[in-house]
């Protein structure tokens, strides 16, 4: 049936076009958007895709195939092709197929499809992780092997529903608590249930989802409440390290002896140990062992909390796959991953167990209100030669490091005085010159720990108002009080970025002040499509960029 007020269009290539103005435009995007992904946002249609991950994460969280059919029809402006329903369906129907599970400390690889089966057993990169077969659709297979199956089983498109439990590890002596004065809010308590009651539904682990600033290391602390058991934290560097043991300080009844750093500096394991993914990978050679992987992995964990879990590198996922006996959590404020590993994510981690948009959690007063300004700047006469002669792979870093870009940022600077403000780019001489040229401190991977932590104080406590700042400050970095970042140059078409960089900004200003987030992009250059690719996951999030020349 033909509904043209309807905003919906499903493509049969799986894509999904959403109209911006229709009357029923939010409806129809809160409901889509827990089962599709978001892959363009201009100002008048918005493109969804729906991929197998998308559609199980959202089995993960209790969404049917009669759910995600009926909302697509419901909301369809012209009828769905009979194909589409049928692939979803298809597509859907795999999750579950393949169960682990355990009894008497042997695990099984139960096959509920005897066709299935057959495949499997021919299939080379499956069928060497089976061991005897016990029943026709029922094989032993290892403890070692238990992430390693999942990840080659996905890669087939069939994820393995995970039922085999989980270690208890080793129960905290002295029991773990919140401080009175902290309470969860409601989403925060919603995240921390939905992962502790997930083991009846999808295996006991998977992702919270929570924007930047939205308060991910607290949700994850009643979930270490909850569990009383000793954890291994893996962070993005050591000064999310000591973010985290100051926050568990402040905001439990945890010790300072209860909480240890692994890191290059200290080696201690306690009962709440603290690390980062550059030690977990840190080996001399291409040839050598992990340093420190058989040492972390042979502790009694009963809990592995993955921060940014979008960032995993690959050889995390070796490591993780090798705990699967364990129960992980993730947390991160986007589960994209520019290189597609978000299926690794899915069989090692877990599924997305709960989720929540941003401009819900900012409506509440949890986030700051922002305004996102994107600033057209003029290529500089001088560099407009280079930008057309140079090969084409090094035109995106001409236009970014335009030096047109100094006046605006000296404008910006003039507008916030009193504002505390990032300066954050990608390219290290960029921002060395930027740093050099507004006689501010400059914060790079090469800043020392010491040095950086004693600038983060400073700007903190109102002594330095302004940090340039390189990548490094993408992730983890908690700075309560900044209200301004000004992106000078990004990581290509990086969604993640974007929306981490933002994250910086978000937490909530003690006065109630509005944050503002200005990138400044080389019109009429590959750095102004870029920037339109980085923005989508934002503009998704209901953020809006308005577009401005350059001041």
């Amino acid at each position: 049936m033909i509904c043209l007020t309807n905003p919906l269009i499903v493509q049969s290539d799986m894509t999904l076009m959403l109209e911006v103005y229709s009357p029923l435009f939010e409806q129809a995007r809160n409901a889509i958007a827990p089962f599709s992904e978001i892959i363009k946002s201009p100002d008048h249609i918005h493109t969804y895709r729906l991929t197998p991950i998308s559609l199980w994460n959202s089995q993960a969280i209790g969404i049917t195939v009669e759910k995600v059919l009926e909302r697509l029809t419901f909301f369809a402006k012209f009828p769905v092709s009979e194909n589409v329903l049928f692939k979803i369906k298809e597509i859907m129907e795999r999750f579950g197929l393949i169960e682990i599970y355990s009894h008497n400390n042997v695990l099984f690889l139960a096959i509920k499809n005897i066709d299935l089966m057959i495949s499997l057993s021919n299939n080379e990169k499956i069928s060497h992780f089976f061991q005897k077969q016990v029943d026709p659709c029922v094989f032993t297979i290892r403890d070692i092997d238990r992430g390693r199956i999942k990840q080659a089983l996905i890669k087939e498109g069939y994820p393995a529903l995970d039922l085999a439990g989980y270690v208890e590890g080793e129960k905290l002596k002295s029991p773990m608590a919140l401080r009175t004065e902290y309470v969860l809010r409601p989403y925060q308590e919603m995240a921390s249930a939905s992962f502790i009651n997930a083991g009846s539904k999808i295996g006991g682990s998977g992702v919270i989802v929570l924007p930047c600033g939205s308060g991910k290391t607290i949700t994850a602390t009643s979930v270490m409440v909850h569990m009383q058991c000793h954890t291994l934290i893996l962070t993005t560097g050591v000064t999310a390290v000591r973010q985290w043991k100051q926050e568990l300080l402040e905001k439990t009844t945890l010790y300072p002896e209860n909480i240890g750093e692994y890191s290059t500096d200290t080696k201690e394991i306690r009962p709440i140990t603290l690390s980062t993914y550059q030690m977990l990978t840190h080996r001399k050679s291409k040839e050598d062992d992990f340093l420190h992987f058989g040492h972390l992995n042979t502790q009694p964990w009963g809990l592995i909390i993955y921060d940014e879990v979008h960032l995993l590198p690959a050889q995390v996922f070796q490591f993780t796959a090798s705990l699967q006996a364990v129960r992980r959590l993730g947390l991160t404020a986007t589960l994209i991953r520019e290189d597609g590993r978000e299926d690794d994510v899915f069989s090692l981690i877990g599924p997305k167990c709960f989720d929540i948009p941003w401009k819900e959690v900012e409506q509440k007063g949890w986030i700051a209100k922002t305004t996102c300004t994107e600033i057209r700047v003029t290529l500089a006469h001088a560099q407009k030669i280079d930008y057309a002669t140079v090969e084409r792979r090094f035109r995106f870093r001409v236009a970014s490091e335009n030096s047109n870009k100094l006046k605006v940022i000296h404008h910006l600077l003039q507008k916030h005085p009193h504002d505390p403000t990032l300066i954050i780019g990608q390219f290290i001489e960029q921002i060395k010159h930027i740093a050099h040229h507004f006689k501010i401190p400059l914060i790079t991977g090469k800043t020392p720990q010491k040095d950086r932590d004693a600038l983060y104080a400073q700007f903190k406590a109102g002594v330095q108002p302004v940090l340039a700042v390189s990548s490094v400050a993408n992730f983890a970095v908690d700075l309560p009080d900044a209200s301004v970042a000004i992106q000078v140059s990004g990581k290509f078409g990086s969604r993640q970025e974007e929306a981490q960089r933002l994250g910086r900004i978000l937490r909530p200003k003690k006065d109630g002040r509005m944050a503002y987030f200005y990138t400044l992009v080389t019109e009429d250059t590959e750095e102004q499509e870029y920037a339109f690719r980085r923005q989508m996951f934002l503009v998704e999030q209901g953020y809006t960029y308005s577009i401005r020349k350059e001041l």
